[in-house]
């Protein structure tokens, strides 16, 4: 059994948390804020006690690279799982399309909006994505997404408050943070130079395309 101290516990729920409600682990930026630290250093340095106890990944190479690990009674079982039966490591892997710029009114995954099909390893994702979507823009950069990135998209039609979505809206598709109100949908950027987009889903041309579920990033 892992052995945490207080502070490292509350790290651990917090991560926690965030993935079930948004999708993603926090930044190191948000676990001080959360926490009171007066600098990111301190959270990064509990984010390394962490993964040298065993209890998170961190992923070099992707914005909020972070994962959870299961517990050692499960890491065992599958150890040994896998000692009887080892996967080719190319079965481990998703293949997923990536979707560059889209075309008004056509559908997001339409062969023409594919640039390149990518093998990533599914454990960099809270969930299961279905493609690729390369990020334009700069109105996410202070939740750690930011222009050129590679979001993991998992489809859906329906998102919780929090979560960052891919939605259209019209003949544009935007990444934004999801928030819904009575009769008002607004889409949230998390950067003060851009303004929320507000939508009343009975007269504007809006649907929700997908929840985003990880980020890849290429430090080339």
């Amino acid at each position: 059994m892992i052995k945490l101290t207080a502070r490292q516990e509350q790290i651990l729920n917090l991560i926690r948390d965030a993935i079930i409600n948004t999708g993603f682990p926090p930044t190191r930026a948000e676990i001080a804020r959360e926490l009171g630290f007066r600098s990111v250093n301190a959270a990064e340095e509990h984010l390394q006690a962490l993964a040298r106890k065993g209890a998170i990944e961190i992923s070099p190479g992707t914005s909020r690279g972070i994962r959870l690990i299961k517990s050692a009674t499960e890491l065992a079982n599958e150890r040994d799982s896998r000692q009887l039966v080892l996967p080719h490591p190319a079965l481990m892997q998703l293949s997923l399309p990536l979707i560059g710029r889209v075309a008004a009114g056509s559908p997001i995954l339409a062969l023409e909006h594919v640039e390149a099909t990518y093998q990533v390893d599914p454990s960099l994702f809270s969930a299961k994505p279905d493609y690729l979507l390369k990020v334009r823009g700069m109105s996410m950069r202070d939740a750690g997404i930011i222009d050129g990135d590679l979001l993991a998209v998992k489809k859906s039609d329906n998102a919780r408050n929090g979560q960052i979505v891919v939605a259209r809206l019209g003949d544009d598709v935007t990444v934004k943070r999801y928030h819904k109100s009575d009769d008002l949908i607004e889409l949230l950027p998390e950067n003060a130079d851009f303004k929320p987009i507000r939508i009343d889903p009975e007269r504007d041309d809006f649907s929700l395309e997908g929840l985003a579920v990880g980020l890849l990033r290429s430090w080339n």
